[in-house]
């Protein structure tokens, strides 16, 4: 049966409506990684914890919706976002502008750089002829990825991985020379049993180009009152102590601005 004009519209605008209220409901779909600590794990229950995951939880109850966390591989992430598995993405990404052609990000609720680490007691000028023949690990499909590949490609023994931890294990097994990634993440790694014999070398990186504009939520376009109920959370709960109080669990200093 042929639509007549009346009824199209109609449909068009229930499909408009329905696109940008997802978040009406009792319950928000928040996609995240839980394999990224500190900012999200998997613990050996299946339990998921981490950074993002107490501010996953803290918005929702700001904007008084209950969370439903749904665990997705990171080279998935943005796809499984527009396919609506999920409504927001909360798992430390990048606002960069390749991103923002295909998604929506929130205001940034935290900042990091990016660093190498490498063996402890075995000095390296980090730079392109220092790295020349040198491998370095990194998560695939990362701003980390992006920006090893662009600033020192040539030459460089990229070995990229599907999660942080790959890239550890080869690290620890001497598969990889260095490893290059958010410092905040790296600094979790080198503070515990596995990563003690390792340590940061050369400077911090944080090149907009790369790394964009912090860390941000990500969700489809066209959800434009979500993001504004977001970016209200992201703000009270900065007020109201909440962040801070989440931040104090996991780093003893600001990561904001």
């Amino acid at each position: 049966m042929k639509k007549t004009p009346f009824i199209t519209s109609m449909l068009v605008g229930i499909a408009l409506l329905a696109s940008t209220t997802a978040f009406a409901k009792d319950t928000v779909r928040i996609g995240v990684e839980g394999a990224y600590p500190p900012f999200s794990k998997t613990t050996k229950d299946g339990k998921l914890e981490g950074f993002d995951i107490d501010i996953a939880n803290a918005l929702c109850k700001s904007m008084n919706v209950e969370c439903k966390l749904v665990k997705q591989d990171w080279d998935g992430i943005i796809p499984a976002l527009l396919a609506r598995k999920y409504d927001a993405i909360v798992a430390s990404m990048s606002m960069t502008d390749e991103r923002k052609e295909k998604v929506a990000f929130s205001n940034h609720y935290y900042k990091s750089p990016a660093r190498f680490i490498h063996k402890k007691g075995m000095a390296f000028e980090i730079s392109k002829a220092g790295l020349k023949g040198k491998s370095v690990g990194v998560q695939r499909g990362t701003v980390s990825d992006k920006f090893i590949t662009g600033e020192f490609g040539e030459g460089v023994d990229i070995k990229r991985y599907g999660t942080q931890e790959e890239a550890y294990l080869d690290l620890n097994a001497g598969r990889v020379e260095f490893v290059f990634a958010d410092a905040f993440v790296l600094l979790e790694y080198i503070g515990s049993d596995k990563g003690k014999d390792y340590e940061f070398v050369g400077g911090s990186y944080s090149d907009p180009k790369y790394f964009g504009e912090g860390i941000g939520i990500a969700l489809r376009k066209k959800d434009t009152e979500l993001k504004d109920k977001l970016n209200k959370a992201i703000a009270a709960i900065r007020a109201d102590g909440t962040y801070d109080s989440i931040r104090k669990k996991y780093f003893d200093f600001d990561i904001f601005e």
